[in-house]
């Protein structure tokens, strides 16, 4: 409104007064920068870091002061930069120790389901961490309430830990074989007379991940079906040749946990704020050691996974369509499909969705619409929801003519 405008309202209507008019223009100009994240705030109480709380037992329950089912709305929204800690979307966490000699302890958070509900297991991808899925995994407890989630630390990332000086090994089938350990260990510890019906989600390595864990048939009846996130055989083993020059572009550190969340909304590494303060402090770990300056340094070194890369992705459209179980595919671009899905999906041989509203990270970008796709996708293979006609033998033998 120009100034002439501005004086003529005022004169001859006395509507509103002159400061008004002039604060719903900055917030009209605010507005417009609502996409910009704010200076960063001076101090944080970090209270999102639990590696350090290993019980004897291996799992660790969130006292009722930590409040344990505050949801996502409860927390504070808009340009604060400050971390969610991991009570605010599981139950507890659980510290598995392998038996193989290898001194590796697995980590996990895990919210057990309710009676006969399904157990939805996560695993994320390469140099993220299980909270990569908290804010989707409490969107589908949403739609599902009694649904369980059992969100998975491999090794080399997040608070699992490993042994100083022991030789990463980061091999398809070592993973797969990981992830089937923590699954059935989780049942031993909650104490499970059986496991409950189990919906497979992996978003990228993680996809690959699970689709093989799904093609050993090892989780037998219990696995209804499996989700991908954002990952294809062929379009992965493409991006794997500019993987280099992008982790080049990354910071090596930041001066602060809020510097590391700034750089990931910024950089719309991860699109979703709220998302990004909840998984971004476990993908960093404090070393002063190196520069003072910028001590949060990456948990994950992804440049010395590359011996791995191929391995990953070799043969995964194959064994994604050829494993048991429901299928379910979410990209982020049609323009991901290879030709062997292209022609598998003209099949009918899976669900597919496409977020192109979304970047890598579907779940962190767009968690409800993920949770409302991996809910119909449960319900879709729900057994216990199947209505089977009575045998002929029964028939008989109750008189009936059949």
């Amino acid at each position: 409104m120009s100034d002439l405008q501005r004086a003529w309202a005022k004169q001859k209507l006395g509507l509103m007064p002159e400061p008004f008019m002039e604060l719903d223009e900055e917030e009209e100009e605010e507005g417009q920068a609502g996409d910009q994240v704010p200076e960063l705030p001076e101090h944080m109480d970090d209270d999102s870091s639990s590696a350090s709380s290993v019980s004897s037992t291996g799992t660790i329950i969130p006292t009722p002061s930590q409040k344990l089912f505050a949801r996502p709305q409860g927390v504070a929204r808009g340009r604060t930069l400050e971390p969610i800690p991991w009570t605010t979307y599981f139950e507890r966490e659980l510290y598995m120790q392998t038996s193989e000699g290898q001194n590796l302890t697995f980590h996990a958070y895990l919210t057990s389901p309710v009676e006969k509900g399904p157990l939805f297991v996560l695993h994320h991808g390469a140099g993220s961490s299980a909270l990569s899925f908290a804010v989707v995994s409490s969107e589908i407890r949403k739609r599902l309430p009694s649904a369980g989630i059992l969100a998975i630390d491999c090794r080399g990332h997040g608070s699992t830990i490993s042994p100083d000086g022991s030789e990463l090994d980061l091999h398809l089938a070592t993973l797969s074989a990981d992830l089937f350990f923590m699954v059935q260990s989780t049942k031993e510890q909650m104490g499970w007379e059986q496991l409950p019906p189990v919906m497979l989600v992996g978003h990228s390595l993680g996809g690959a991940v699970v689709t093989d864990l799904a093609f050993t048939g090892k989780l037998g009846t219990s696995l209804l079906g499996y989700a991908v996130l954002d990952v294809v055989e062929g379009s992965a083993m493409d991006a794997l040749q500019s993987m280099q020059t992008y982790l080049s572009t990354r910071p090596v550190g930041f001066a602060s946990v809020e510097t590391a969340i700034d750089w990931h909304i910024r950089s719309r590494t991860v699109r979703n704020s709220v998302s990004a303060r909840t998984s971004v402090p476990a993908l960093l770990r404090q070393d002063e050691s190196v520069d003072s300056s910028r001590p949060w340094r990456w948990r994950t070194n992804l440049a010395a996974t590359q011996p791995f890369w191929e391995d990953w992705f070799v043969g995964l459209s194959k064994k994604f369509l050829g494993a048991k179980g429901g299928k379910l595919l979410l990209l982020a671009g049609t323009d991901r499909l290879d030709t062997e899905l292209t022609i598998g999906q003209m099949q009918g041989k899976y669900a597919l969705q496409v977020f192109p509203e979304a970047g890598h990270f579907i779940h962190e970008d767009i968690p409800e619409q993920t949770a409302i796709s991996l809910a119909d996708f449960y319900r879709r293979n729900d057994r216990s929801a199947l209505v089977l006609p009575p045998k002929v033998s029964d028939l008989l033998k109750q008189g009936k003519k059949v």
